[in-house]
């Protein structure tokens, strides 16, 4: 199956795409060059077809030979395919430390809409990766959070668990980053007593994690220019 799977995914080949994806998410492995609505695509049909057989091969397999859009595949199949909620979380548990690229964690991510469903599971679930030492398992909680828990029941929970990540891996940082700029846009009250904080000893973000986050927010064109003056103020200069 995997085999047939692979030729499937190499016949979208795009080489143009291939060249412009290796420069966006460099040294992570083999890309094929394929674009992300077609491997949902194929995510889909594998999902519909026989994701148990999909898995046992993937459990069998040699992960090192995986291309950035086969590791891709793997974290869409489990949010698409009908499975019980632990069974999900067991899926998960093998493929988030497979993720070696932010494109895969976050491509993957996007289809675990079950999560919504079962929100107390699925937010303890994805905490635990928070204390992980791999700099892309520690990203998928962040956006994990990001992507499903930004609410009025877990915008607080969230906005301390972010203040709190020491991890120093590029990746997690401009993760946190990017999330606290969407907290900002739904949820600006909580998120700017975060951002008005003066030091990380203070309980607010570590200084370029604050600036990059500061940046993303007065980028974004769902922010005011008011809005966006008001952040400024707590960009820092050390």
């Amino acid at each position: 199956m995997l085999q047939e799977l692979r030729e499937k995914i190499f016949a979208f080949t795009d080489e143009t795409y291939k060249t412009f994806n290796e420069k966006l998410v460099p040294g992570t492995g083999e890309t094929i060059g394929v674009r992300v609505p077609r491997v949902r695509e194929l995510a889909r049909a594998v999902a519909k077809e026989d994701a148990d057989s999909f898995f046992r091969e993937i459990e069998a397999a040699d992960e090192s030979d995986f291309y950035q859009e086969e590791r891709m595949l793997q974290g869409m199949v489990i949010g698409y395919a009908n499975m019980s909620l632990e069974e999900r979380f067991r899926r998960l548990d093998a493929w988030v430390p497979r993720i070696n690229s932010w494109a895969v964690c976050d491509c993957g991510n996007s289809t675990l809409k079950f999560m919504k469903k079962y929100p107390k599971e699925s937010f303890a679930y994805a905490c635990k990766y928070l204390e992980s030492e791999g700099e892309y398992e520690v990203r998928f909680a962040v956006v994990t959070l990001m992507e499903y828990f930004l609410t009025e029941t877990y915008i607080d929970q969230v906005l301390e668990l972010y203040q709190k990540i020491g991890h120093e891996g590029y990746y997690v940082k401009m993760a946190i980053a990017w999330a606290v700029s969407v907290c900002y846009v739904k949820f600006p009250e909580q998120t700017g007593r975060l951002l008005e904080k003066e030091s990380r000893e203070a309980g607010g973000l570590e200084d370029w994690t604050q600036n990059k986050a500061i940046q993303k927010i007065r980028e974004s064109r769902r922010v005011s220019d008011e809005a966006k003056e008001y952040v400024e103020r707590f960009k820092r200069k050390r």
